[in-house]
């Protein structure tokens, strides 16, 4: 066993993080440990709001004092991405558009949009090895690992909050194209969706 966090952190809620919920917020604090393990600290009260209890959906509020108690989680064989590996720096390269708020990307195929279920790389964590200062990115939506094309990833809370309310209240036009090889023949199938 490895100990990450050997002493209580104490976190002052920035405006920019207000309104996530708790077990988000302590999903990005605590970075590899298991979602059952952040439940299990906030059920059992290790987890504090203002020296108050707080349920897993209780959404945080600017000036909110946050205790993070000591977590223990085994120690992981995969070394970080590294900034230098080819498909990381391909990443540079894919980059259509930037600005304070957002990053957007043009995803190759085959890439995946963030690692798990086996894999250990995909373009968030790549984006994180190129950025390591940034304090904020996360992705906006996601596109299969086969699929190429635009994705957005935020780079403040805000951004994020935003996107999020265009994508629910269908404010935001999504389009895909699909390219084929001879004819389509427009009795074989017509997906309009």
């Amino acid at each position: 066993m490895n100990m990450n966090n050997t002493s209580v952190k104490l976190v002052t809620i920035a405006a920019d993080e207000a309104g996530q919920r708790i077990d988000n917020f302590l999903r990005n604090q605590l970075k590899g440990v298991p979602k059952s393990m952040i439940y299990r600290i906030v059920r059992k009260g290790e987890v504090r709001v203002n020296k108050k209890r707080i349920k897993p959906e209780y959404k945080l509020q600017s000036g909110d004092e946050v205790r993070i108690p000591p977590v223990r989680i085994a120690e992981r064989d995969e070394a970080p991405v590294s900034a230098k590996l080819d498909k990381v720096a391909a990443l540079n390269d894919c980059i259509i558009f930037e600005d304070d708020y957002l990053l957007v990307l043009n995803k190759p195929s085959g890439t995946a949009v963030h690692g798990g279920s086996g894999l250990s790389f995909g373009v968030i964590e790549g984006l994180r090895a190129l950025r390591p200062e940034a304090r904020f990115l996360e992705l906006v939506h996601r596109l299969d690992r086969e699929t190429s094309g635009v994705l957005l990833v935020a780079k403040k809370r805000s951004a994020l909050r935003a996107l999020h309310e265009q994508l629910r209240m269908k404010a935001m036009q999504k389009d895909y194209l699909a390219l084929v090889r001879g004819q389509w023949q427009s009795h074989c199938k017509v997906v309009q969706a």
